[in-house]
């Protein structure tokens, strides 16, 4: 099993960054791959972005060319930098990390402001 902790939402004007990070615990060695999803108030959870074992990026095309995600193997941690935020872009953010199963964070809140 893998524990995930997620940091770095919050709120910032429209334009602006933030970047997220998630710290896997645990059965690191089962994870096939990590990424984001979010949700906003009322909608569906949706894929923002991922990444595998190869270092292979995929993105929603709602956010494509704004936000990148990384990976720190040495900390097990992911990260999504999110710059020129719009406020389209607000939901709660989790992170996961997929090996047989979805494992998921306890989600963090990211708001942006007109």
């Amino acid at each position: 099993q893998v524990q995930l902790v997620e940091s770095g939402g919050g709120l910032v004007q429209a334009g602006g960054s933030l970047k997220l990070s998630c710290a896997a615990s645990g059965s690191i060695f089962t994870i096939n791959g990590m990424g984001w999803y979010r949700q906003a108030l009322g909608k569906q959870r949706e894929l923002v972005a991922s990444i595998n074992r190869r270092s292979m990026t995929d993105y929603a095309d709602s956010v494509k060319g704004r936000f990148t995600i990384s990976r720190d193997n040495a900390k097990n941690t992911i990260y999504l930098q999110m710059n020129t935020l719009k406020p389209e872009d607000t939901a709660v953010y989790y992170c996961y990390a997929y090996n047989s199963v979805y494992n998921w964070g306890q989600g963090t809140q990211v708001t942006v402001s007109s």
